[in-house]
């Protein structure tokens, strides 16, 4: 059995391009620098001493500049090369984070951090389409994987880090996240090749899609608009089920943490074997399906009468990432694919859009019906929502299928 163990992950982790594992290490470094953003609206009410209001226009402002630096970096990806673009973006994201630091003036920071987000977020779009230049086709998803588990490692080191430098001072916590991007830029000067990796297409495909905006594309749109749904309850669960926890369920901050963690320290540990188990067994629509039930399911778990809270909060968290690492690889693979050597940063870019607005409507809508009618309907009214968006994208891809 420990054998059978050991030659899963072996054949999960084997197969991947070397420059798929370079790539994943700069952005294992620059997950570990991801750390003052968790902590930016308590910079701005514990050591600008601002209110919260204040604090939370800082964080909606950062979601602006990221959807136009999504838009931004998607655009100049496929005009540039995804090298550049990740390696401006990088660099630039560091000045402004040790520039973050040293302003005071809440309306020039306000400036700033749209600023700030918007070169943070254009390094996404360049960072997804280089992943699929270094891969080839059959292995797509597990790259995407790969970039998965580096993410959840690094953000699980840096978010930890964070919290040390935070509470030993503030204006740390960005200096050091400035530096740390920074050298992730230099990392990929140093170690990725500087020409333009295609896989290689036949020239009337290239030709037929070549400036091809995805925003032009129906069945994309509807995807994505399914997509912006899952990622609302994906952000709602990370930013009001943690309040939940504390003031309704009484769980302590210290084992918010641990749940949390678990969402990382799992995926790290299985979702590479699981994608290279699943591999051709079924259509990859049907992974994003059942992902987004299991968050459902998850959902469901915290509307059930607790008698042991802390078993119950274990338990959505267990359900919500399996349906995070049945759904995400799946639908980034998706994105991908959908797209062209020419145009793939343009989805890549409206993918990112979809994430971003997701990251500012979910966690202000959902506080809005928490506030007004409690947790219990907004749990309940996710599970609706998770529901419909499982059965809107199985609609989706069996029209596709009939069609194509």
């Amino acid at each position: 059995m420990p054998n059978g163990i050991l030659q899963s992950y072996r054949i999960a982790f084997t197969g991947l391009s070397r420059e798929t594992w370079l790539l994943s290490i700069v952005i294992l470094v620059n997950r570990c620098g991801y750390m003052a953003v968790p902590f930016m609206s308590m910079y701005v009410t514990q050591n600008l001493h601002r209110s919260v209001a204040d604090a939370g226009l800082i964080i909606t402002l950062f979601g602006v500049g990221s959807v136009v630096g999504a838009m931004a970096g998607g655009y100049f990806t496929d005009k540039w090369g995804f090298r550049q673009v990740q390696v401006i973006s990088l660099i630039m994201s560091g000045v402004f984070f040790i520039l973050f630091s040293l302003v005071t003036d809440f309306t020039a920071l306000c400036g700033l951090v749209i600023v700030l987000s918007f070169f943070v977020e254009a390094f996404k779009p360049a960072n997804s389409t280089a992943i699929a230049a270094y891969s080839t086709t059959a292995n797509l998803t597990r790259s995407y994987a790969l970039n998965r588990l580096a993410t959840n490692v690094g953000f699980g080191f840096g978010t930890s880090v964070g919290g040390i430098l935070a509470a030993i001072n503030y204006h740390l916590l960005f200096w050091v996240d400035g530096a740390v991007y920074m050298i992730a830029g230099i990392l990929i000067v140093i170690l990725l090749p500087k020409a333009k990796v295609n896989r290689e297409r036949q020239k009337d495909e290239v030709d037929e899609y070549m400036g091809k905006s995805p925003w032009k594309d129906g069945f994309f749109l509807r995807f994505l608009t399914m997509v912006t749904l899952y990622m609302v309850c994906f952000s709602i669960l990370f930013r009001l089920v943690p309040v939940y926890w504390k003031e309704e369920m009484h769980i302590g901050e210290a084992t918010i943490g641990m749940l949390l963690g678990m969402n990382g320290l799992i995926i790290a540990l299985f979702e590479m074997v699981l994608i290279q188990n699943l591999r051709d067994r079924w259509p990859d629509s049907v992974y994003i399906v059942a992902g987004v039930v299991f968050s459902a399911l998850s959902f469901l778990a915290l509307v059930v009468p607790f008698v042991l809270p802390i078993v119950l909060a274990g338990f959505a968290v267990l359900l919500f990432t399996i349906g995070e690492m049945l759904a995400i690889p799946y639908i980034t693979t998706f994105v991908m694919n959908r797209a062209m050597d020419s145009n793939r940063g343009k989805y890549s870019a409206a993918y990112s859009v979809a994430q971003a607005v997701a990251q500012i409507v979910g966690p202000a809508t959902g506080g809005i019906v928490a506030a007004q009618w409690g947790y219990q309907p907004l749990w309940a009214g996710l599970i609706v929502v998770s529901v419909c968006c499982a059965f809107g994208f199985r609609v989706l891809f069996l029209r596709e299928a009939r069609v194509g």
